[in-house]
């Protein structure tokens, strides 16, 4: 490539200057051509621009109607979960109210429902309710508090600050603590899941190999037949276990090709399954929305991982149809089998019976005459014997009357003994139980009668508290009044000596210097009106409100913590304001 463009410059000055002589070459105005490369740029500039404006713009439309769809299907999702939650919560409901309550397993199911309520309560008391109350504290210092720049209010923010980051701390070691818990019940409900479904799988599977109790039970008269039959279900059920075994394995490459972890892949599914199959443009929707819960993966992860899950899910189902056709036929081959040994069976008891009935007849012509003659002898035995048994049989009963009566008029007698005895130790224990109640019932009487002198002696003790500190109140609001009207008096007295002896004049005193007007030239006029107030405002300042003694009382009930209790209710509408309130203005909230 160098040398080429060597020889075709030499070429292209050769060529110059031969031609330099000639008239064919025009001088070039470079000036102009700068001009029009200039102008092409900012002409392809700006159409950049507007091509650039017009993508993000599409971009934005796209992503707006992308959000709007998703909005919608998490909107459908979200109904549905809860009218699922609403069924479930009403079937548990109604599940725990029928007549199941005598069941061990739900009465330890509803003590651990109230323990993890009373662990919640315990939760909120403890750990939300003093983050709560922190919040509002921090809100009031920084309305009131953080106006005034002195450096005790530093030191307090400081304070405040560190007291904050402390409750973070804990909060969040709280908050490991529960997720680490959470993590580690999910691990162990997934597992006995998968163990329980493995479990299920293997049984099913082990049900499906064994051999059936119909062939194993089932007696056949041809050793040679059942022995063909047995071989060629294990011919079948090898058959099928062989194609098993090649979805299982090929369920376990494709597994192993997912581009997702676990629990990734949990949430791939259940993004799936908020987009149904009935969706316009579900595909796109979902892309989108397992774009932005994976940022990580590109797209192209994605859908390989979208191509293996759709392959395993059609080796899951052709697996599950080959376990059904399974069944299917291993029921089929049951019944034929069944009938097949039957029809042998029935066949050889045919030929048997022909035989013994033949057998029979020959044996019953031959015993038939000798039954006939000890029959007889059998018939004259059987009634001496009977005669025999009656009279002996009339002897022993006779002679169990005499005992059974005997016996009846002993056990009567005992009865009566028990009975007496019963009732005087059952009189014994109700006397000894009415003593015991009237002693008890004396003792409470006592212990009331002592109770209530108590209660009185309390009852009195608090009245007089009350009144000594409604007293103190008193004393305190007559002297902090004295003490006000003594500094009104001194200042006075302080006003009046430092009084102005000059002439009242206030426009000569609110108006500028002449050597202020020299230097600035500004009318007086116009300033004057410039520095007066926009409005004028008919409210307190800041300091008349924190004089208030209401509002001083009750800051100092909420640092103490006290501001929630029923006499501080009560005492707080008592306290009366600095000046008496109009007639007018006269607040009825605490009249209900």
């Amino acid at each position: 490539m160098s040398t080429q463009k060597t020889s075709s410059s030499g070429n292209l000055i050769f060529g110059m200057e031969d031609e330099m002589r000639r008239t064919k070459y025009k001088p070039v105005d470079y000036q102009q051509l700068h001009a029009l490369t200039k102008a092409k740029k900012l002409a392809s500039a700006s159409i950049e621009l507007k091509i650039r404006k017009a993508v993000d713009m599409s971009k934005i439309s796209k992503e707006q109607r992308l959000l709007k769809q998703h909005k919608q299907v998490w909107w459908q999702e979200h109904q549905r979960l809860r009218e699922v939650r609403c069924k479930l919560e009403s079937e548990i409901k109604s599940f725990f109210n029928e007549d199941n309550i005598g069941n061990e397993c739900l009465g330890d199911l509803t003590n651990f429902e109230q323990e993890l309520s009373e662990q919640w309560c315990t939760y909120l008391e403890r750990v939300i309710n003093p983050v709560q109350q922190l919040r509002t504290d921090l809100r009031y210092r920084q309305h009131h508090i953080l106006k005034s720049a002195q450096p005790q209010v530093e030191l307090n923010s400081v304070l405040v600050l560190e007291e904050v980051d402390c409750v973070k701390k804990q909060l969040k070691a709280i908050f490991e603590r529960l997720n680490l818990e959470q993590q580690k019940m999910e691990d162990d409900l997934l597992d006995y899941s998968m163990k329980t479904l493995d479990y299920s799988s293997e049984e099913k599977t082990n049900l499906l190999r064994a051999l059936p109790l119909q062939l194993e039970t089932l007696e056949c008269p041809y050793p040679d037949l059942k022995s063909s039959v047995l071989k060629e279900f294990c011919n079948f059920t090898k058959k099928y276990q062989k194609k098993l075994d090649d979805f299982d394995l090929q369920l376990e490459d494709i597994y192993r090709n997912f581009q997702l972890s676990k629990e990734d892949h949990w949430v791939y599914q259940i993004v799936l399954d908020q987009y149904s199959g009935e969706l316009f443009g579900r595909r796109t929707l979902y892309l989108d929305m397992l774009q932005r819960y994976f940022p990580h993966k590109t797209r192209h992860d994605l859908v390989q991982h979208e191509k293996y899950c759709v392959q395993y899910q059609f080796a899951k189902e052709q697996r599950k149809m080959l376990i059904e056709n399974w069944i299917k036929n291993k029921k089929d081959f049951t019944q034929k089998a069944v009938l097949t040994l039957l029809e042998a069976c029935v066949a050889h008891e045919l030929e048997s019976a022909l035989a013994e009935d033949r057998k029979k007849q020959q044996e019953l012509c031959a015993h038939l005459k000798a039954k006939v003659s000890q029959w007889r002898a059998h018939q004259e035995e059987v009634a001496r014997l009977e005669m025999e048994i009656s009279a002996r049989r009339r002897e022993q009963e006779k002679k169990k009357e005499k005992l059974w009566k005997k016996k009846e008029l002993l056990q009567r007698e005992e009865k009566k003994k028990k009975i007496q005895k019963y009732w005087a130790k059952k009189e014994q224990k109700w006397q000894e139980m009415e003593i015991r109640a009237l002693q008890r019932l004396e003792e409470l009487k006592k212990l009331m009668a002592e109770q209530s002198v108590k209660d009185r002696e309390r009852v009195k003790y608090r009245q007089e508290l009350l009144e000594r500190r409604l007293m103190e109140k008193k004393e305190a609001a007559l002297q902090e009044a004295h003490e006000e009207e003594e500094r009104g008096r001194r200042l006075e007295a302080l006003r009046k000596q430092v009084a102005v002896v000059a002439q009242f004049d206030p426009v000569r005193m609110m108006s500028d210097t002449l050597s202020w007007k020299a230097r600035t030239d500004i009318d007086t006029d116009e300033e004057f009106t410039l520095q007066k107030p926009l409005f004028t405002l008919n409210t307190y300042n800041e300091q008349q409100i924190i004089s208030d003694p209401r509002l001083r009382f009750e800051l100092a009930l909420r640092e103490a913590g006290l501001h929630k209790a029923l006499y501080v209710k009560e005492v707080l509408p008592k306290i009366s304001p600095q000046k008496p309130p109009r007639k007018d203005m006269k607040s009825t909230v605490f009249k209900s």
